[in-house]
């Protein structure tokens, strides 16, 4: 059988496995982009699809699909602040110090932004670390505060990217996904080549949902997906320097021959002992910044 009819037969289309994982459409999306449900290459380049032997094994579970539906469950502020048993005050002040990272936003009907946590992980972090949530914050907490940090955006941009470098299945698409955070103006200047920004903009991943109509809604997500602070600006610059090094030694990026059509050279090596296994989450972390702005998904 070829081997384009096997993967069609023993795999299945996003919208199939969420229905079969008794999930909303959210809450599969999240679980895809956490790892909790494993994707496959669709065929011919097209959207990944979910291994039938996948969703088996899920439902497989003893506590399923309370557990799976747990993992997924997002909290804003309020319902964050419940779990914790705090005030929600008190919890925006432990996010903002960068004690908890957002997983996903979504602007309300006044384009404010609505930060959600993993209800899982609120709940970890409250058994873990009681002292902070009665009594005063410590003094370095308090001192942040007072300079007026707020790391949420920054850390959802963190996290976000280390999900997608995950993903990422060769230097180019690590590269990209780099490359997402920073400003065109920052990305010029690490990819002098014109050719080598064009197939980092085509490579490029979406950061958040569904970009809205509305043109003020949109800026204020574009917004929030760019680093803005110097020193996460630094990082994602020299880590994009890095990512081209192992890009290049892999393949050249894309450019026209004499008949003006974009050529692919061959793969030159393979392998997954450089950055892209570097910048894998756990393996290195983003240095921590004075002040950030508000959001994220």
């Amino acid at each position: 059988m070829p081997v384009k009819e096997a993967v069609t037969e023993h795999t299945v289309s996003y919208g199939r496995a969420a229905h079969r994982l008794e999930l909303r459409k959210n809450e599969f999306d999240l679980a895809v982009h956490l790892g909790h449900v494993r994707t496959v290459p669709g065929t011919d380049g097209g959207r990944p699809r979910v291994a039938a032997a996948e969703i088996e094994r899920l439902r497989a579970a003893p506590d399923f699909p309370a557990a799976l539906r747990d993992r997924v469950r997002t909290v804003g502020t309020r319902g964050a602040a419940e779990l914790a048993s705090i005030t929600g005050d008190r919890f925006t002040r432990l996010v903002k110090t960068g004690h908890l990272s957002p997983v996903a936003f979504y602007l309300n009907r006044y384009r404010a932004v609505v930060w959600l946590y993993i209800a899982a992980e609120v709940r970890e972090f409250a058994g873990h670390h009681p002292e902070l949530l009665t009594g005063r914050l410590p003094a370095p907490v308090r001192a942040r505060l007072d300079a007026g940090e707020d790391v949420r955006a920054r850390n959802w941009r963190a996290r976000r990217l280390g999900l997608l470098l995950r993903r990422a299945d060769d230097p180019w698409a690590a590269a990209a996904a780099i490359a997402s955070l920073l400003p065109p103006d920052e990305i010029a200047e690490v990819a002098a080549d014109p050719y080598e920004r064009a197939h980092l903009d085509l490579l490029r991943p979406t950061l958040g949902n569904a970009r809205p109509e509305s043109l003020a809604a949109r800026d204020i997500i574009d917004r929030l997906q760019v680093a803005d602070d110097p020193d996460e600006i630094l990082w994602h610059r020299m880590s994009l320097a890095h990512a081209l090094e192992e890009a290049r030694a892999l393949r050249p990026a894309p450019r026209p021959d004499a008949g003006g059509h974009r050529t692919t050279p061959a793969l030159r090596r393979s392998g997954r002992t450089g950055l892209l296994n570097r910048l894998r989450p756990g393996r290195r972390r983003t240095p921590r910044a004075p002040a950030a702005r508000a959001w994220a998904t």
